[in-house]
């Protein structure tokens, strides 16, 4: 997989590194790691400039994100409250109040959560889908999308073009950070689960 990240992006230049990170932001496993520090490595040697690998990565950002955005969009707080007033809310314990107490909270803390997610890896992805959930509007997930995006492919970007040919090395240390934040989310799953469990439990009993 790396080889061939590499390979579309030393063919396609900046286009390639655009629509390398647009299918990165929809699948978190692909590392974008790889793509921008390879890409700030180019730059170096290359006519690619630094600044245009920077915002063509971030329109490819922007391309993903909205994808995700409309897949939220798509399973709506509206959708997702008929579900839980049915069987699986009755299974679960949840009901409608739950949801609109969620998305409530969401929408008030929203624009710094999609900030500081677009700057962490797994999260800079998946974040965009309960902003579409949320219904967050465009002005405020665009620019909030672009900032946090574009952070993100400047610090990885210059990452690479002052690592130069140790750019991998580069990819090893942050890749690092991925699989912590990897694992923080299962122990979180685990634990909600968990917290699931015990609620369900002192209601039986």
């Amino acid at each position: 997989m790396k080889e061939l990240m590499i390979i579309l992006v030393e063919r396609w230049g900046y286009l390639g590194v655009l629509f390398l990170i647009a299918i990165e932001n929809i699948f978190p496993p692909i590392p974008s790691e790889v793509i921008l520090t390879f890409s700030g490595f180019l730059t170096t040697y290359t006519a690619m400039g630094k600044w245009g690998v920077i915002w063509a990565a971030t329109a490819g950002s922007l391309v993903g994100a909205l994808a995700l955005y409309g897949v939220g969009r798509a399973c709506s707080a509206e959708k997702l409250e008929r579900l839980l007033n049915g069987k699986l809310g009755q299974i679960l314990h949840f009901n409608g109040d739950e949801v609109h107490s969620a998305f409530a909270w969401f929408q008030e803390k929203g624009k710094a959560t999609v900030l500081v997610c677009r700057c962490i890896p797994i999260l800079r992805s998946l974040i965009s889908i309960p902003a579409g959930m949320a219904g967050m509007s465009m002005a405020v997930f665009l620019p909030f999308t672009i900032i946090g995006s574009f952070l993100w492919n400047v610090i990885l970007v210059n990452l690479g073009v002052i690592a130069g040919g140790a750019w991998e090395e580069v990819v090893e240390k942050t890749g690092m950070l991925g699989q912590i934040v990897t694992w923080l989310l299962v122990a979180a799953v685990f634990i909600g689960t968990w917290l699931l469990m015990k609620r369900m439990k002192k209601k039986i009993t």
